[in-house]
């Protein structure tokens, strides 16, 4: 499955995925193949930061 590319579009499926499906986000990027670094890089640079206390990205 291809990622969506506009960062608005990743945050909602990626917080999605993170809330009914994964405990981390570590797993949501192994089943999805993803890099971690560069997920984190495309939502920083829109401005969302990882905050594993609530699994989600803000």
């Amino acid at each position: 499955m291809n990622l969506p590319q506009d960062p608005f579009m990743l945050l909602s499926m990626v917080n999605m995925k993170l809330r009914d499906e994964y405990a981390g986000l570590d797993a949501f990027c192994r089943a999805y193949d993803v890099d971690r670094k560069a997920l984190e890089k495309k939502l920083g640079d829109a401005g969302f930061q990882y905050i594993e206390g609530i699994n989600q990205f803000r």
